[in-house]
């Protein structure tokens, strides 16, 4: 690629009311930057752009930078100043810094100077030199007009991470660039999950990633959590610390036992609150001599109320995520995510279609308690819907004691494609078709397996057995929103649907617990039996039905 020829470099100007100025110079210096020991980029012809509460940044001609250890991404941020910046990862052997290097390829008029040359962010570089001595930035001099060391990072580089694990990463981590005796850091975010009552990241030094873990609704009775500090501190009671030096340390919460064990000097935990008054907890172990001094937890309190906003919206997010999963199945849950939000948003879809009806649930309604009925029809729910779940089916609504489900069309492979059609494009449908087909009657024999295990329970406790009717159809349906403007529901429907539906009819005649339909068959030919040509209501010709071999000596009533 031919040398960019910088414009005659900016001088320093106001460029807002007040004090905040931009300036481009020549570094004058020779510029290397080495990661994973490869020097990526070797320059005289540095430029240096200096920005008031920025730290300095070299910008070096393209030619002299390895562009082989560059890879694209579609990163970009804007400056009202320069423009956007393109972004690029470096990568070197087996270790990858993501979005270090970035360049204003199209900027605008202040950002004249440094177009086409490439920059690359001081602290994602293994090290930088000047001439033949290494050079670190120096934090001083960065213009962050602020004593606190904690306040430049927040508001330069806290908001880029993606995640709570890796914000909660890079924050351990400025802390130790900062000097602080960190040796381990953890969140706990009580979060809005069926299953799971909190999620924890747990940092510790010398560790490469951040430890993830998730604490289930049981777990809230265990001693571990009833004798652990969050638990007064998700009660309102503040702040804790135990200084754990000295002949006799502290001991009253089991933690501190691990703690001193490590070699832990020095144990807080404060609360950390979100917008909507949710209490949080955030601990903090030091194992210099000593511990924390009050400089350190004065500028990790300070800092603290922007910090937790920034974990809130990622808290946000993965309750989003969840509850979408919990209450609409992962495939639609995505769908809804990613925009299909409106009224008459989806697409039309070929899908293998699952109906099941527990038999005799109005007499049981009628004779049980409401919490024994709304236990046994959960128990049911969780052998029929666990089935179809563990085989990659997709179920989108209970119908009173109804089930409905579909199976997303999956590759040669099993692999489920996630595209608007459920198959890959150009991919052979009829093939996806099949492994659905497979796919659904294997969850079939599963949910009946399943019914049978809980039936053998129900018996032990002296109760009478559960019996469903299982419908499988293949056609084509209208997988999307419908309802009213405010109140919508995401799910399937068609002519396909119905047909399912009225099959559940069928399996009550014939005594079945599983019936097929003929567009079902023609995928898995051979493997499933006839039981004749049948009516159904609403269906103008009558139609072939299916059943497993297996069944035909087993009555459903």
């Amino acid at each position: 690629m031919a040398e960019v020829v910088p414009l005659a470099p900016k001088q320093p100007e106001t460029l807002v009311p007040g004090d905040y100025s931009m300036s481009i110079e020549p570094a004058g210096k020779r510029v290397k930057v080495v990661f994973n020991g490869q020097v990526i980029a070797d320059s005289r012809r540095a430029l240096v752009l200096k920005e008031t509460r920025l730290p300095p940044v070299y910008y070096l001609p393209r030619d002299d930078v390895s562009m082989d250890f560059l890879q694209s991404t579609d990163h970009n941020t804007y400056c009202p100043f320069k423009g956007t910046a393109s972004y690029w990862s470096v990568a070197v052997g087996d270790k990858t810094a993501d979005n270090a290097a970035w360049s204003y390829e199209d900027p605008i008029e202040d950002g004249l100077g440094v177009r086409g040359y490439i920059a690359f962010y001081w602290n994602k570089v293994d090290a930088w030199f000047e001439g033949s001595p290494q050079v670190e930035i120096d934090a001083p001099e960065t213009g962050i007009e602020t004593a606190n060391p904690l306040a430049g990072w927040l508001l330069r580089e806290a908001w880029e991470a993606t995640s709570s694990a890796e914000l909660v990463d890079r924050f351990a981590r400025q802390l130790v660039e900062a000097g602080f005796a960190i040796s381990r850091l953890s969140v706990i975010i009580p979060t809005l999950h069926p299953q799971l009552a909190s999620n924890a990241f747990v940092w510790r030094h010398g560790q490469s990633v951040v430890d993830e873990r998730d604490l289930p609704h049981y777990g809230l009775k265990s001693e571990a959590y009833l004798k652990s500090p969050i638990i007064r501190i998700f009660n309102g009671e503040g702040g804790i610390r135990r200084r754990l030096e000295g002949p006799s340390p502290p001991r009253d919460f089991p933690i501190l036992e691990d703690l001193l064990e490590e070699g832990a000097t020095d144990y807080v935990a404060m609360p950390m609150h979100f917008s909507n008054g949710k209490i949080n907890v955030m601990t903090l172990t030091s194992d210099r001599p000593g511990g924390f001094t009050t400089r350190e937890l004065g500028h990790i309190y300070e800092i603290l109320p922007i910090l937790s906003r920034l974990l809130e919206v990622h808290a946000l997010h993965r309750t989003s995520r969840s509850l979408l999963d919990t209450y609409l199945g992962a495939h639609t849950g995505q769908r809804v995510l990613n925009g299909l939000i409106k009224r008459g948003d989806g697409e039309d879809i070929p899908a293998v279609i699952w109906y099941c009806d527990l038999r005799g649930s109005t007499a049981l309604a009628d004779s049980l308690p409401r919490t024994e009925y709304l236990d046994l029809l959960n128990r049911y729910f969780e052998a029929v819907a666990g089935a179809v779940l563990d085989h990659g089916g997709e179920v989108l609504k209970f119908i009173g004691d109804g089930l409905l489900a579909i199976f997303p069309m999956q590759t040669s492979d099993g692999t489920t494609v996630q595209e608007p059609t459920f198959c890959p494009e150009g991919g052979d449908k009829q093939l996806c078709c099949k492994n659905s087909c497979h796919l659904a009657i294997k969850a079939a024999r599963e949910a009946l397996k399943r019914m049978a295990a809980l039936n053998e329970e129900l018996s032990e406790a002296g109760s009478a057995p559960l019996a469903c009717g299982i419908s499988l159809h293949l056609g084509n349906v209208t997988y999307g929103n419908i309802g009213a403007a405010s109140r919508l529901d995401f799910t399937v429907i068609g002519a396909a649907a119905n047909e399912a539906a009225r099959m559940d009819g069928l399996t009550k005649e014939l005594g079945l617990g599983v019936l097929i339909s003929e567009d079902f068959e023609r995928f898995v030919p051979g493997s499933l039996v006839s039981v004749g040509r049948h009516a159904l209501r609403g269906v103008a010709q009558e139609r072939e039905i299916f059943t497993l071999p297996e069944l035909l000596d087993t009555t459903v009533r």
